[in-house]
């Protein structure tokens, strides 16, 4: 097999070169800047993984929503509406995969890869890297709450382990924790990646299977002859590959560009917020539903995060959005006790309209491995084994065709 070259040293890219190097090809990665840095959409977020949260971005109840959602800066889903026609033409495309076929169908497929990806992390992970102890899933409406267990036994047939919990019962599995909320579902199978300290693992993995880490190097350009990249051009110096793999995250879509790939790929900032030692604090992992945030109890610290901010390459923190967050803590937490403020992060996640990434053959010697979306560490393990069958020539253990860079639009 030819050697590959990796461009993106976020999950997606660690976990194509880990799979890769696996079946025997000789793999360089470049990431413009350290692994797991605050650059990457992995180094600040909640980690979650398993089989919670397959939903598209897309789903029936989206546009019911709006102008208060979409055009309100506070709001979980906000749109910085401007005159830019990626924008447009990907907004004019999520709009029409709002439908319950659409959304039913991308579930399955997500659902399918998470738990994929769940089986190789439990293999993967040290002990303290990933914890397994359930996730919470709490409503703090009785709408909220009733829509909720109607989605129960379809769930469950498909393989996640839900059930429902009363408020009491709640009390029970958090004893000492106050939540204002009408009920709340349990996943046994909701787990966590303690990040960015698992980029570093499985770097360090990686360095000693013989794969060629270089970090802070930027991509400037490509030499191409025909549809086939002969050198990568950084900034660290020419690169030469047979084949080369774009996993870079929300960049991707400017460096396809140049590789004259047009990707339906847009930025979204999402935000956390690390507190030191706050009273009152969940002992597992949390997504306040309705309000979509996402809680994660790392020890000593507990992170916040939420939002999707469709606001162009920029990671500029805004107060608005910080306070948004807290607020809908402290309405389903009531009694969370006031604590100091270690980080606050944005980070862009690499969203396509159909919220399913571009994994395999693009053209010539470039194959693409981006567009995770919000839950790029749940997808990225198998979606990198799956990029490694495709390139090696192995069967594939899942169908590539909707990850297909020409995949049927909508």
């Amino acid at each position: 097999m030819p050697d590959v070259l990796v461009i993106g040293g976020g999950v997606a890219g660690l976990f194509c070169a880990y799979y890769l190097r696996t079946a025997g090809a000789t793999v360089t990665v470049v990431e413009r800047g350290p692994i797991g840095g605050p650059q990457s959409c992995s180094h600040g977020n909640t980690g979650f993984v398993g089989t919670q949260g397959s939903a598209p971005l897309a789903e029936p109840g989206v546009p019911a929503m709006g102008l208060r959602w979409l055009l309100n800066p506070s709001s979980p889903f906000f749109v910085k509406l401007r005159p830019d026609p990626a924008l447009i033409a990907w907004l004019w495309r999520f709009r029409r995969l709002c439908t319950a076929p659409a959304a039913a169908a991308t579930s399955r497929v997500l659902l399918d890869m998470k738990q994929r990806s769940l089986a190789i992390l439990r293999d993967l992970c040290g002990p303290g890297t990933l914890t397994a102890d359930g996730m919470v899933i709490a409503y703090r409406t009785p709408e909220g709450f009733d829509r909720a267990r109607r989605t129960v036994p379809q769930l469950s047939s498909y393989g996640v382990p839900l059930r429902e919990l009363s408020p009491g019962e709640l009390s029970e599995l958090e004893p000492g924790v106050e939540f204002d909320i009408s009920g709340a579902l349990y996943n046994e199978e909701g787990a966590y990646l303690r990040v960015p300290e698992f980029l570093g693992e499985l770097a360090d993995r990686l360095a000693g299977m013989g794969v060629e880490l270089l970090e802070s190097t930027e991509v400037l350009g490509f030499e191409t002859a025909g549809r086939q990249v002969r050198r990568v051009r950084t900034s660290r110096g020419d690169l030469r590959a047979g084949e080369i793999v774009v996993a870079a995250g929300a960049w991707s879509a400017a460096i396809a560009r140049r590789l004259g790939l047009r990707l339906m790929l847009q930025p979204a900032k999402g935000y956390t917020i690390t507190l030191k030692n706050p009273g009152g604090a969940p002992r597992r992992p949390v997504l306040l539903s309705e309000g979509k945030v996402a809680i994660t109890p790392l020890g000593d610290r507990l992170r916040l995060g939420g939002t999707l901010e469709l606001s162009g390459m920029s990671t500029t923190i805004s107060p608005r959005r910080v306070e948004g967050i807290l607020r809908t803590v402290r309405a389903h937490l009531p009694a969370l006790s006031p604590a100091a403020t270690m980080e606050t992060w944005s980070g862009l996640r690499p969203c396509t309209p159909d919220s399913l990434p571009y994994i395999g053959r693009a053209s010539g010697n470039v194959s693409l491995a981006c567009g995770h979306g919000h839950i790029g560490l749940g997808l990225a393990p198998a979606g990198g084994r799956l990029l490694a069958q495709l390139l090696t020539g192995a069967a594939p253990d899942l169908d590539p065709e909707p990850f297909s860079y020409r995949r049927r639009p909508v």
